[in-house]
């Protein structure tokens, strides 16, 4: 988020709570079977205790990804709602430069949060966004603090997006990851997990380490051929894919009394075999081909 904060969309623009219940009941329909509530942050709506009881009662699996702030706050719901897996963003174990990155002094909310949540057996993952020259230096440190806590620590290439001044030489790759874990840990001691089907992280643990760590190497070794998300906007917009500069408006139509699952199941038909269209190196490194949502108003 910048620092000076982004413009505000009204929230009759907005899916209220009812509203997504009612089209994510139609996917579910459709056949998904896990539901992940994302943001921005999903904990400051207003709504949110109402909209995650109205999902609960679904016929699929619910996770959230969450910035941890507040989410001390919100335990016995997310229990009560079967919500066992939590998604929670942390780039940097330092508390000077989460400051810097966010701009926020909440590290130690978040850090305290983390040991809560494992206390109270929810299964976490920490989503780490890489970036050369500001948090590359930690890998390691968030690998040693997978050896006492069991937490799955995700490695998450730095993606391009609208007003992220992205370019390839701010990516810490795949490759670069595996060979620094290799050289300090051993490449005997670095075990190779089974990844659930369509899994989107290449999933590994040091061995004897209570916990586990992924990489998502969306930049330089795709999983397109088994990706299959979909992501639907706070403002109804389906995106087929994280890269697609193309939407299907299913909020206007829902709101007019229309059946949507024509709209869904053409888009979903219209899904590029690799991200977006974006298929060639030198096509994916243009930032002028980029011309998506910046990540903060598609949801994280």
């Amino acid at each position: 988020m910048p620092q000076e904060g982004v413009p505000l969309t009204p929230s009759k623009h907005l899916m209220n709570a009812e509203e997504l219940f009612q089209i994510a009941s139609l996917f579910v329909e459709e056949g998904v079977t896990k539901i992940r509530l994302t943001g921005g942050e999903p904990l400051v709506r207003k709504d949110f205790p109402e909209l995650l009881q109205q999902l609960a009662t679904l016929p699929t699996r619910l996770s959230i990804t969450t910035n941890g702030v507040i989410i001390d706050r919100h335990t016995a719901l997310l229990k009560k709602c079967h919500v066992n897996t939590i998604n929670l963003s942390l780039d940097t174990l330092d508390a000077e430069k989460f400051k810097k990155i966010t701009f926020r002094n909440d590290f130690d909310k978040v850090y305290k949060n983390i040991f809560l949540l494992l206390r109270e057996r929810f299964h976490v993952k920490i989503n780490v966004v890489l970036m050369k020259g500001v948090n590359d230096d930690e890998i390691l440190d968030f690998l040693r603090f997978t050896k006492e806590h069991p937490v799955s620590v995700r490695f998450i290439e730095f993606m391009p997006f609208e007003g992220n001044a992205w370019n390839r030489s701010k990516t810490v790759s795949y490759e670069h990851i595996m060979h620094l874990v290799e050289a300090h840990f051993g490449s005997d001691a670095v075990i190779r997990l089974q990844d659930a089907p369509n899994d989107t992280t290449k999933n590994y643990k040091i061995q004897n380490f209570e916990g586990s760590f992924g990489i998502i190497s969306t930049v330089t070794n795709p999983f397109c051929d088994s990706c299959n998300r979909l992501r639907l906007t706070a403002n109804g917009q389906l995106k087929n894919c994280l890269f697609s500069d193309s939407e299907s408006d299913l909020l206007a139509p829902f709101r007019a009394g229309k059946d949507i699952r024509p709209v869904i199941r053409k888009a979903v038909l219209k899904k590029h075999a690799m991200r977006g269209g974006l298929d060639r190196p030198e096509t994916f490194d243009d930032v002028r081909q980029h011309k998506n949502r910046s990540m903060i108003r598609i949801g994280g």
